[in-house]
C-alpha cells in the first residue's frame, strides 16, 4: 500500500535517514569479520511503475551475530531506488481551448518506511519480497485552485513579430509555452531564466539575431527578450513588483524605448515578486505574428494596477 503522505516537491529529500532512531541503526558498524551473503537471498519488489530489485550485497554483509551496514552504501542504494521510482508531479494548467487539463500526483522512494523494512526483514525474519513504499508527492497547483484563480484579468500586454523570421518566431515559441501557466504564490519570485530554464538546441532553440554589446549578432534563442520584455510590461501594469530588469544596449522594435527586458543565461534576469494576498496565474499565447500576454488571479484579489505605454 502506498502512504499517502504529503510532502513539498524536493527532490533532496532525505528524511528516511533524518530519525534518530534509524539513523542510529545505520551507524552500526562492528568489527566482526564481513562475510557476502548470496544476492538473490533477499529482493524488494514494487508494483508501481516498474519492477525493481533491491540486492542486500550492493549494503550489507553478515557478521556472525549481527548484519553490518554500510551506511554510505546504504544510502547510494536509496539514491539509486529514487532515481529509478521518482514520477514528478504535474500541475493542473488550462489548454488552448480554456478548459482545465486536471493535476497528477507523483511518486518518489518513502524512505524511512523503506529503512523499516529493511530491519524488520534481518531482526523479525519477515519475507524477502515485499512492495518497496512509495510516497505521494501532491503537485503545487490542483484544479480547484487554477479555476479559482482564472477569474479575474489584472493584468495584459501585447507585442508583434515578424513571422516570416521562422528561426525566431520558434524561439519566441518555445519560451512562450514555458512559461505559460504558470502560478506564482504571495511573496513568491518569478525568475524568467529559472522557469524557461537554459535554451539549448536539445530543446528546440535555433540560431537568431540578438544583441551583444550594442551590436546585432546571432545566437541560440535569439528572439525569447520579446517574450521577457512583454511579460514585464503585463506584470508592470498589474502593479507587482519587480526586482531585477535590465534594458538592452539599444532600442528595440517591439516596445518604447526603455520598457525592455533583456535576459540571457548566466546573465541578466527577469525577476518579479507576487506582492499580492492572492496567487497569480500567467497566460501566455501566439496569435499569428502577436503575443499576448496577461495576469489572472482570483475575484476577491486587491491590487494597483499601473498605466504601461505601447508603440
Amino acid at each position: 500500500m502506498e502512504e499517502r503522505t504529503h510532502i513539498k516537491n524536493n527532490k533532496d529529500y532525505n528524511g528516511g535517514l533524518s530519525s534518530m532512531n534509524s539513523h542510529l541503526l545505520l551507524g552500526l558498524i562492528l568489527f566482526f569479520h564481513a562475510v557476502l551473503i548470496p544476492s538473490n537471498y533477499f529482493s524488494i519488489i514494487k508494483s508501481h511503475p516498474s519492477q525493481q530489485q533491491v540486492k542486500e550485497q550492493d549494503f550489507l554483509w553478515k557478521s556472525p551475530n549481527l548484519p553490518v551496514i554500510d551506511t554510505e552504501e546504504f544510502t547510494k542504494v536509496m539514491d539509486e531506488l529514487d532515481n529509478e521510482v521518482y514520477i514528478a508531479p504535474k500541475d493542473a494548467i488550462v489548454n488552448q481551448y480554456g478548459s482545465i487539463v486536471p493535476e497528477q500526483v507523483g511518486y518518489r522512494l518513502h524512505r524511512e518506511k523503506f529503512i523499516r523494512q529493511m530491519y524488520a526483514h534481518y531482526f523479525n525474519d519477515t519475507s524477502s519480497k515485499q512492495e518497496l513504499p512509495l510516497q505521494v508527492i501532491y503537485p503545487k497547483v490542483d484544479s480547484e485552485l487554477l479555476d479559482s484563480i482564472r477569474r479575474k484579468k489584472i493584468g495584459r500586454y501585447i507585442t508583434s513579430f515578424n513571422s516570416n523570421n521562422k528561426e525566431r518566431s520558434m524561439n519566441i515559441s518555445l519560451a512562450t509555452e514555458a512559461i505559460n501557466n504558470s502560478v506564482i504564490f504571495p511573496n513568491e519570485k518569478f525568475s524568467f531564466n529559472q522557469i524557461v530554464g537554459k535554451r539549448t538546441v536539445e530543446k528546440g532553440y535555433l540560431q537568431a539575431p540578438v544583441i551583444i554589446n550594442g551590436k546585432f549578432s546571432e545566437d541560440i534563442g535569439g528572439g525569447i527578450c520579446q517574450v521577457s520584455s512583454t511579460l514585464f510590461n503585463a506584470v508592470d501594469n498589474a502593479g507587482l513588483k519587480i526586482i531585477q530588469r535590465y534594458s538592452h544596449s539599444r532600442s528595440i522594435p517591439y516596445v518604447p524605448p526603455k520598457r525592455d527586458a533583456t535576459v540571457s543565461w548566466d546573465g541578466p534576469d527577469f525577476v518579479f515578486e507576487n506582492n499580492y494576498e492572492r496567487p497569480i496565474l500567467i497566460r501566455a499565447k501566439m496569435l499569428g505574428n502577436h503575443l499576448l500576454i496577461e495576469l489572472f488571479s482570483a475575484e476577491t484579489i486587491s491590487y494597483q494596477p499601473r498605466n504601461v505605454p505601447y508603440l
